[in-house]
């Protein structure tokens, strides 16, 4: 069961788990967290997230093809996420818009 804790202005924190891994497998998350600049915890939050969604898809659906759809998605949102953000080239310009 999950557990919660207070915040220090007294707002609840989110449910808190422990998981115990086996090592080499806590290598393998702590190598993809690095890759995506995430912390280990934040990365295995979403690689949590991911199969829990997974999982709920493959169960509720019974049609492959919403199945296919949801996992054609979420690829393009995982790609999307990991892709590094980048600059603005130059002072951003202003448009002018002709009032009538």
């Amino acid at each position: 069961m999950a557990t919660r804790q207070n915040s220090s202005n007294g707002k609840q924190k989110s449910p808190r788990i422990q998981v115990v891994l086996p090592e080499d497998l806590c290598e393998r998350l702590s190598e993809l967290a690095e890759r995506e600049s995430r912390t280990v915890s934040n990365m295995a939050k979403v690689l949590i997230q991911e199969g829990v969604k997974y999982h709920e898809l493959k169960e509720s659906s019974g049609s492959k093809e919403l199945e296919t759809k949801e996992i054609k998605t979420q690829n393009f949102i995982n790609a999307l996420e990991k892709q590094k953000t980048q600059r603005l080239k130059g002072i951003p310009k202003r448009l002018k818009f002709k009032r009538n």
